[in-house]
């Protein structure tokens, strides 16, 4: 029954990771539409901040779901390591409420910056580890796992691309909020998304693949 309600979870985060993904990325249409009136940009670029949140808890939270789910599949941890696993989710997750609470303020600002360099240093940890555990043996049956996180790397690497190519867009929406739409705050927010698309796709993308290999364990002992 844990095993299942483990696998649930996991699934659900996959949803609502590629679905709110694609909800932000819908609604952002509405906030470079010219078409539309100020009061209505602001009102999607309101929805376009909160829905983005849904997919960060999903991240924050993945790894912790996935190692408690290997765990009970009977994919071998190394000693201590577990806890680690099940500690970094909710203390994740926490840090990226307390980035968007904090926004716009100074402790928000420092917040950022170290989440910042703490999605720099999964990536690195993640690779390191699959690494090593292959060395080790441990994760040389389940290569579809050792795919996984390594995909998981990828997610993260996009999503700081993003961050780093987004700012021409809030540079545009904040010319709206304050005195109005000018030609070039709309060509802003439009190029400023247009940079970040490929990079948004290759998340659906990853996710997809991602959950496949889960579903399918491509290598795995019979």
């Amino acid at each position: 029954m844990t095993y299942s309600i483990v696998k649930l979870l996991h699934i659900l985060l996959f949803v609502y990771w590629l679905g709110g993904d694609v909800g932000v990325f819908y609604s952002s249409r509405f906030v470079i539409d010219r078409t539309l009136s100020r009061d209505a940009r602001l009102t999607a670029f309101r929805i376009f901040t909160e829905l983005d949140q849904l997919p960060r808890y999903c991240l924050a939270l993945m790894l912790s779901v996935g190692g408690l789910l290997a765990f009970y599949a009977g994919i071998p941890h190394l000693p201590g390591q577990l806890p680690l696993i099940l500690a970094l989710g909710p203390l994740w997750a926490l840090l990226v409420w307390a980035v968007h609470h904090f926004q716009g303020q100074p402790l928000g600002e420092r917040l950022a910056k170290f989440d910042f360099y703490f999605r720099c240093f999964m990536i690195v940890a993640l690779i390191a580890s699959v690494g090593y555990a292959y060395g080790d043996g441990r994760m040389q049956p389940y290569p579809w796992l050792a795919a996984k996180l390594l995909i998981f790397a990828a997610l993260i690497f996009c999503g700081l691309v993003i961050r780093l190519r987004i700012p021409r867009f809030v540079s545009g929406y904040r010319q709206l909020l304050t005195s109005g739409a000018t030609d070039e705050s709309d060509r802003d927010m439009q190029e400023g998304l247009e940079a970040c698309r490929p990079y948004v796709l290759a998340i659906w993308a990853g996710l997809v693949l991602a959950a496949w290999l889960g579903i399918a364990q491509p290598g795995s002992p019979m």
